[in-house]
């Protein structure tokens, strides 16, 4: 990895940019201007990609505070970079969710500004939506950490950490706006002032991203 600061700064345009693209496909879908759940997880899978292959090589691309968690559990990240990390991923959210304020107004943030909510009209319960967010996290992180970390995907692992996220969406978005990841829930929220069950959405993509990075660094690596 380069020098903290190249990384910190790859780390902040890569957060800015996904929660942009992909909270903005939200708004956007929100509003009955364009899109739908379809283009919503393509905006998420493909700036994921996009910033993974840009950046990968200087920070891995994380974006994610859940999955910064996740990978210094599985022992793919320094310590020291764990916190850092995690204030420029949350700092780039929350600047982009202003951004999309500023952008989409006040019908915007009636909308939420594509906030990652729980569907209670879908039927699920709260411990449901707990149980889908910490599911989609370790689908993720574990992706990352076998795709991207163990280059089992060699050249192809922007696209199947991609791929896995906006599978995700197809499923879990309906439902809990599949945050699984801690910035994409915080920079809408603080943006639209939406803070219904965030605790949920921190709590759950956090422990699905360390229960990843444990059963790759104690189970999958047990007698290797």
């Amino acid at each position: 990895m380069q020098s903290m600061a190249k990384s910190l700064t790859a780390e902040f345009i890569g957060t800015f940019a996904l929660i942009l693209l992909g909270a903005g496909a939200g708004t956007l879908a929100g509003l009955g201007i364009a899109g739908s759940l379809i283009t919503i997880a393509l905006a998420h899978g493909f700036t994921i990609m996009a910033f993974a292959y840009a950046f990968g090589d200087i920070s891995g691309s994380v974006i994610n505070p859940a999955a910064t968690l996740g990978l210094y559990v599985a022992g793919a990240l320094e310590g020291k970079r764990v916190v850092p990390y995690m204030i420029v991923q949350i700092l780039g959210a929350v600047i982009a969710g202003f951004v999309l304020r500023l952008v989409f107004g006040e019908a915007g943030v009636a909308m939420g500004l594509g906030a990652t909510v729980v569907n209670y009209d879908a039927g699920i319960s709260l411990g449901v939506a707990f149980l889908l967010e910490v599911m989609g996290t370790f689908f993720l992180v574990n992706s990352i950490i076998n795709a991207a970390v163990k280059e089992k995907a060699g050249n192809m692992a922007p696209v199947a950490i991609g791929i896995t996220v906006a599978a995700c969406i197809f499923m879990f978005g309906p439902l809990t706006g599949a945050s699984l990841n801690p910035a994409r829930t915080l920079g809408p929220a603080i943006a639209a002032g939406v803070y219904a069950d965030i605790w949920l959405f921190l709590v759950a993509t956090c422990g699905g991203a360390a229960l990843a990075g444990a059963f790759n660094r104690y189970f999958l690596q047990a007698g290797a």
